[in-house]
């Protein structure tokens, strides 16, 4: 608020105003979203100042610049002003300002910050989109006319458009056909390669600045929707495995790189006897980079195991790249990130593989809404209004408010498409990369050191606490470290796998063998191999408590009767229960 502006006022002001040129210090000190003002529009901004130990810097700025401040505070040195553009880059100017920002909304769900955090989009600045890379969607359909890959001024990246729900060999007639009737396969097919559409729209129709550009991981991905779900987010064997065998077929021709499937279910046998795993591992085997969800039963404590032992099919296969969740808590400084309480942990059921491979943001992220007939919202949005984002959430939107354009769900299904977005850009940077190699790069390149031993979360007001300790059977081999997994020259041959080793544990020692099969990436002497994520592989034993290389935890790790008890995770008949709060977690996840 601008007082006492007489024409005395101003003219002794204006005499005693220094004259500081126009320089890259003065816009570096203008936050980008106010430099998008036009010269009389007027914003609440916060000016902050330089010398913090210093309460009267606030008076000198205001009597130099001929202003008065509406607020300033005595122990952050800043102030809350109302200033027009022009006033913005005058104030800009003087010395002893830090930076001016804008008076930004505080809400109660931060935005996910996940894809930036990990490195994505400082990949697609650096020029990586994975143009022309296909990615299948073996999911709940992707929406035909959805801006972020189709239409409103975007050039169309859909590809092929199919359902298995009722005819095995493909429909492309509405409503059996690759349409989105239920909200969950857009949303994830967005994650990984959505354009933004929806937030730039905001300049391009409005000129309306946005806070936040939400796009995905690999923006110049050629999204391939294979439906398998119905409008209830429910499929099948035989269709999720006759999309997957049409992706084999046509891998060629779609360009076909990358199978995303944030889909599971439990499983009684072991995978090599599993259709699902079976049917991944061709897929793998044809050259194709199958990244599938953990699942989201790592609350489950049915048989006394505390989420551990519930991957769920067909992420136990040791062939694909399974993803648990984390939550970002809204923070771009990854030592904040940790693992969601209800990320499912390894290792497997029946087949004691080493699982998850890799964890990345999915709690509470924003994706693309799915409409219906381009005008209704899918049932995940409809019947949870409380998820749709508010326009207001990424732009500066003044006026009637939209919630139409995004949705904020949690889950692996929503970690899962990120890692398919990386590796839409590791193979649009060098093709020849095989699925192995591929898988190689993100593990050895995750960060794995910047997790808390452990924390305590509550997810619900009132409701139950959960530990979640960050050991190997929680984070795998880390978190996805997008620019770090593009740098990396690790090219291990291609005769090697990147199988997911098996684990032994013997009781009386209290040890872990960590087994990689035969011909496997992680024995390889050509770089640190497994040793780099796992500690010591093949016929060496880890210690789970002292070893130096893994963080575990005490109590419930190893407790006789909680993960390694006969009952639990190594008997015969053991079996993941289906988590009947699955909608739950997606809906609310983590607080």
């Amino acid at each position: 608020m601008k007082l006492n502006r007489s024409l005395t006022f101003w003219l002794s002001a204006i005499c005693a105003l220094p004259v500081f040129p126009q320089s890259t210090v003065q816009q570096a000190r203008i936050h980008p979203i106010l430099l998008q003002m036009n010269a009389t529009e007027t914003r609440t901004v916060i000016v902050m100042y330089g010398d913090e130990s210093d309460n009267h810097a606030s008076d000198r700025v205001q009597e130099r610049q001929g202003m008065r401040f509406r607020h300033n505070f005595s122990h952050v040195r800043s102030s809350v002003a109302q200033l027009t553009r022009e006033e913005i880059e005058q104030v800009a100017q003087d010395p002893e300002v830090k930076m001016i920002a804008p008076d930004s909304q505080v809400k109660a769900f931060a935005l996910d910050y996940g894809n930036q955090s990990v490195g994505a989009y400082t990949a697609n600045s650096d020029g990586y989109t994975g143009a022309g890379i296909g990615v299948a969607f073996i999911d709940s359909g992707i929406s035909y006319e959805d801006c972020d890959f189709k239409g409103c001024n975007v050039t169309t990246r859909y590809g092929r458009e199919l359902s298995f729900i009722n005819n095995l060999n493909g429909s492309t007639t509405a409503p059996d056909d690759g349409q989105d009737y239920y909200g969950h396969g857009t949303h994830v097919a967005s994650i990984a390669g959505g354009s933004g559409t929806f937030s730039t729209s905001y300049v391009d129709r409005w000129n309306i600045y946005p806070w936040y550009w939400i796009h995905g991981v690999a923006t110049g991905i050629t999204v391939h929707s294979l439906r398998v779900l119905n409008s209830s987010g429910i499929g099948t064997d035989s269709s999720t495995i006759a999309a997957i065998d049409y992706a084999i077929e046509n891998k060629a021709a779609m360009n076909l790189r990358v199978i995303n499937m944030s889909i599971g279910r439990s499983f009684t046998t072991s995978y090599k006897v599993d259709p699902l795993c079976q049917a991944v591992e061709q897929a793998w085997k044809a050259g194709i980079v199958v990244v599938v969800a953990a699942g989201n039963e790592g609350r489950t404590n049915t048989d006394g195991n505390h989420g551990y032992g519930t991957i769920t099919a067909p992420g136990n296969d040791p062939y694909v790249i399974t993803v648990g969740a984390v939550n970002t808590f809204g923070s771009l400084d990854v030592s904040l990130h940790k693992v969601t309480s209800y990320s499912s942990k390894g290792p497997t059921a029946i087949d004691h593989i080493m699982k998850p491979d890799l964890v990345a943001p999915g709690d509470n992220v924003y994706g693309t809404q799915c409409l219906v007939n381009n005008s209704q919202p899918c049932p995940i949005a409809a019947d949870n209004p409380g998820n749709m984002v508010p326009d207001t959430d990424y732009a500066g939107v003044d006026g009637p408010v939209g919630d139409n354009w995004y949705l904020r769900l949690s889950g692996t299904s929503m970690a899962t498409p990120v890692i398919s977005g990386a590796a839409a850009l590791m193979i649009g940077k060098q093709p020849s990369l095989t699925p192995d190699q591929v898988k190689t790069r993100l593990m050895e390149t995750a960060w794995r050191t910047t997790f808390v031993p452990s924390y305590v979360v509550t997810p619900a007001a009132g409701g139950p606490s959960y530990t979640v300790y960050h050991d190997l059977f929680t984070i795998g081999a880390g978190e996805v470290n997008v620019m770090a997994a593009l740098n990396s020259t690790i090219t291990p041959a291609p005769s090697l796998n990147a199988q997911s080793p098996g684990v032994s544990y013997n009781a009386t020692l209290k040890t872990l063998t960590i087994m990689p099969p035969a011909n496997s990436v992680w024995t390889t002497s050509d770089w640190t191999g497994g040793s780099s994520i796992w500690g010591l592989v093949n016929s060496s034993a880890v210690n789970p408590v002292t070893g130096t290389n893994v963080m575990w935890g005490s109590n419930v790790m190893w407790g006789s009767n909680v993960m390694w008890g006969s009952n639990v995770m190594w008997g015969s008949t053991t079996e993941t229960t289906p988590d009947a709060t699955a909608l739950t977690v997606m809906i609310s996840g983590d607080k």
